[in-house]
């Protein structure tokens, strides 16, 4: 799913839909139209505005800092993991058996994704789809760029061996 958010440096909102879009984990491409009149022209274009922000969300715009409809928008479109992750290496630090880098899984909801594919709390997701995962935050954009309803492997570490999986998001 393809995130697209139209900004200024001076607007306030602009800089809160762009928080929110990284607390949600989603990956964006931000154009800031002050500086960039083509990208302007776009967004005039897609929205009829000229008012910033403009977020366009899978080809769905949204004007303004319209949180609600952005959730529904990234809820409808967004694969979802099902798991809620931290960076391994804050965990190896209060557990030595844990390995450094990596997404630390804490909680997998139940019938998700993440349990299809035989996750557990206290697995360390290192790789999804063959791309590499450093951090959590390289886990939550993985996911989000991904298509829903392909099959992607997985590797992850359990006790001390790296196993690996095949994920449906």
């Amino acid at each position: 799913m393809k995130v697209t958010i139209y900004t200024t440096p001076t607007c306030g909102y602009c800089y809160q839909a762009k928080q929110f879009l990284k607390r949600q984990g989603v990956s964006f491409v931000e154009k800031n139209v002050a500086a960039d009149r083509k990208a302007a022209m776009e967004m005039v274009r897609l929205s009829g505005q000229q008012g910033v922000p403009v977020i366009s969300v899978g080809g769905q715009v949204v004007v303004g800092f319209d949180q609600p409809r952005l959730m529904q928008l990234l809820q409808n479109s967004q694969p979802k993991l099902g798991a809620a992750v931290a960076d391994a290496a804050r965990q190896a630090k209060k557990n030595p058996g844990i390995p450094s880098s990596g997404a630390y899984v804490g909680r997998v909801r139940s019938g998700s994704p993440a349990e299809r594919a035989g996750l557990r709390q206290g697995d360390v997701v290192t790789a999804l789809g063959g791309q590499p995962v450093v951090v959590a935050d390289d886990l939550h954009k993985l996911v989000s760029g991904m298509p829903k309803g392909r099959d992607l492997s997985l590797t992850y570490v359990r006790n001390g061996q790296q196993k690996e999986s095949l994920i449906r998001l």
